[in-house]
């Protein structure tokens, strides 16, 4: 209802951090509410400097009212675009307008204005205010001249309530116009800046600045936001997309002490355990298609960041680097001996070991990750190692049904983990032991009780699940030992003919065994029922187990029982068969057969 109220969609509205009632709008005037928007107070004039727009020069001249577009799809000039209620103290309120002032006011009634500030242009576009949550008298104020040509950033801090200034600039670049700030909840030196080229940081209030690049484009940052409980850093950008920074906290500890450690692991911040969601038992958002945008959720578990001074090279690419440094002096690089050739050729890449450990000093975990330096993260899933075949082959993600090998949940609880690196396959500590906590999420109905006796649950059926695979590679082996011996044998005019017979029984007896074993596959291609293998009641008792936070059911518990005492049953009858080829195989080697994979003579 005010007849010259200015507003646009610059104009601010926000929440008082003193009382959830009250908010504040700001077009070119302030109003206040104490009942959530529903009446308001006018509780300034018009802050901004006045300036009729239609005497400005546009293009080096003021237009007639007639030309073209005039004033179209611009805002009113003049208005307030950035409004801050200080959380120190009540009332002590900022404004910023897009023509170059700052209006504070301590009691919300009466105003004082500023309108020179060292080193910015008249008349330029306040962009951000921001109170600091540590002492009511700092508050910051950046500054965006780009309208005008101008694309340096400039940003300022006072120590008395906006009376005086000082740039915080420091070594931000001189093109990248400055748009947002935010100030960490616990470290009062620790400044985010968004500009137009990226997001900056600072850990020294603002001496030095660092920018932060990994998986932000190069784009114009707008906004920024903290999630304190997580200490999340979340980013609006111009692009209208939001990038999220997960769990900043370590970068509160960095100093240059540490900067010139060989290594560093951070404090771990506790993890919850749960069940993550898998829609329809697939992974991420299922089978929903590309028109279903969803972004991927923060890595599940026990996040370990740690950071490496320099990275750990190996012999070959230390040689390249002193060959590098010789190039470049223009003198002679000497060859290498034949001794370094081999070195080279047969050392081990050195890579991190994060050791995870639980209360007792066991070891539960051993997470594997590149030796590049930097700060880097790891995240442990709070499962043990699969017990599965070990395998060179990397787990195949192309299929969306694919399930990664994994191990049972740990038991919540007080666990460590320290940081190793591993050069000549000679492990090495090099970082302190940091604590932390697994902690239940308690957010289902049917949660085990006794989660120790759980546990030693999920032990016995991780070992048979191991005891299973052992078998089944036995298995497979001894079937490729008779099949290369059968073409042996023949090819192999001393050995006596009748042996193909003996193999055949052999044959024969194990694929019996097999069926028992893995399943009658014969007959299931062709849709007869056939029963449970020993393979299929431990998968299934083992995926029953393993992505849910109560006790195996009865009916789990007895496949599993069935399943060993199944298993011990094959495995004294394909011993016997193995000890029947064995003789076979010392009868072909005494007939001078070639030798066949699987099969090592004696001698």
């Amino acid at each position: 209802g005010e007849k010259a109220l200015r507003w646009n969609w610059d104009s601010p509205l926000i929440i008082s951090p003193h009382k959830s009632t009250r908010l504040y709008f700001a077009a070119n005037k302030v109003f206040r509410s104490e009942d959530r928007g529903n009446s308001w107070t006018c509780i300034s004039e018009d802050l901004t400097q006045q300036i009729d727009r239609n005497k400005l020069p546009v293009m080096g001249k003021v237009w007639s009212i007639d030309a073209v577009a005039k004033s179209q799809s611009t805002s009113f000039y003049g208005n307030i675009v950035c409004l801050q209620e200080s959380p120190k103290k009540e009332n002590l309120l900022y404004v910023g307008t897009d023509d170059g002032l700052i209006q504070v006011s301590e009691d919300a009634r009466t105003w004082r204005k500023i309108d020179h500030f060292p080193g910015i242009p008249k008349n330029t576009y306040v962009s951000a205010i921001l109170a600091s949550q540590h002492d009511e008298n700092v508050v910051y104020a950046a500054f965006d001249n780009h309208k005008n040509g101008d694309f340096k950033p400039y940003l300022l801090k006072s120590t008395d309530k906006g009376k005086t200034w000082t740039s915080i600039v420091g070594n931000l670049p001189e093109r990248g116009s400055l748009y947002c700030i935010a100030e960490d909840h616990i470290n009062k030196d620790l400044l985010f800046v968004g500009t137009e080229f990226g997001i900056f940081v600072t850990l020294s209030g603002g001496k030095e600045w660092v920018q932060m690049k990994n998986g932000l484009p190069t784009i114009a940052v707008r906004d920024i936001a903290i999630q304190r409980r997580e200490n999340d850093l979340v980013l609006a950008t111009f692009g209208r997309g939001f990038y999220i920074l997960d769990d900043y906290s370590p970068l509160r500890t960095l100093s240059e002490e540490l900067l010139n450690k060989e290594a560093h692991l951070f404090t771990v911040k506790n993890a919850l355990l749960y069940v993550p969601a898998r829609p329809l038992m697939l992974k991420e958002k299922g089978f929903l298609g590309e028109s279903y945008y969803t972004a991927p959720n923060p890595e599940f578990g026990a996040v370990f960041t740690y950071y490496l001074k320099e990275s750990f090279k190996t012999l070959k690419e230390k040689r390249q680097e002193k060959e590098k440094e010789l190039e470049k002096e223009k003198k002679d690089i000497p060859y290498p001996t034949f001794e370094e050739i081999r070195a080279e050729d047969t050392e081990p890449r050195p890579y991190l070991l994060l050791m995870v450990k639980n209360e007792k000093g066991e070891v539960v975990r051993r997470l594997k990750a590149e030796p590049s330096k930097g700060l880097k993260r790891v995240a442990w899933d709070l499962r043990y190692a699969p017990t599965s075949a070990t395998s060179l082959k990397s787990h195949d993600i192309s299929d969306p049904f694919a399930e990664p090998e994994v191990g049972h949940f740990v038991v919540p609880g007080t666990y460590s983990v320290q940081l190793y690196k591993v050069e000549q396959e000679i492990a090495t500590p090099i970082t302190d032991i940091q604590t932390f906590k697994v902690i239940p999420l308690n957010n289902a109905t049917f949660v085990a009780q006794d989660k120790e006796k759980v546990h030693a649950i999920y032990e016995q059926i991780a070992e048979l699940k191991r005891q299973v695979d052992i078998t089944i590679k036995f298995s497979d082996d001894l079937n490729n030992r008779i099949t290369y011996l059968k073409t042996a044998l023949v090819n192999t005019p001393k050995a006596d003919i009748q042996w193909l017979a003996q193999l055949e029984n052999i044959q024969k007896t194990h694929n019996m065994l097999r069926i028992t074993l893995l399943g009658d596959a014969s007959l299931a291609r062709r849709n007869f029922e056939t029963p449970p293998s020993i393979y299929s009641r431990v998968e299934n008792t083992l995926y029953g187990t393993w992505f849910n936070t109560q006790e195996p059911t009865q009916t789990q518990i007895q496949s599993y029982t069935i399943a060993r005492e199944e298993l011990e049953q094959i495995i004294t009858k394909i011993k016997e068969l193995e000890s029947q080829l064995k003789q076979i195989e010392i009868q072909m080697e005494n007939s001078k057969a070639p030798w066949t994979p699987y099969r090592y003579p004696e001698r």
